[in-house]
């Protein structure tokens, strides 16, 4: 088999989107563990913890 520019390109389309498809569904898997709940929440808080004003 010969590798010309066509079938290396048709190749990286191929697997670049299997591995886009598999890394989104490994970080909504991640992101809906139950384990993570804590994590989230904290986050959540943190962002309003402070006052919402301009720097002096």
């Amino acid at each position: 088999m010969e590798f010309t520019h066509d079938t290396l390109v048709e190749a990286s389309k191929t697997w670049g989107l299997f591995y886009l498809i598999g890394f989104s569904i490994c970080v909504l898997i991640y992101t809906f563990l139950p384990s993570n709940k804590k994590r989230f929440e904290g986050a959540e808080r943190e962002i309003f913890d402070k006052e919402d004003a301009p720097w002096k």
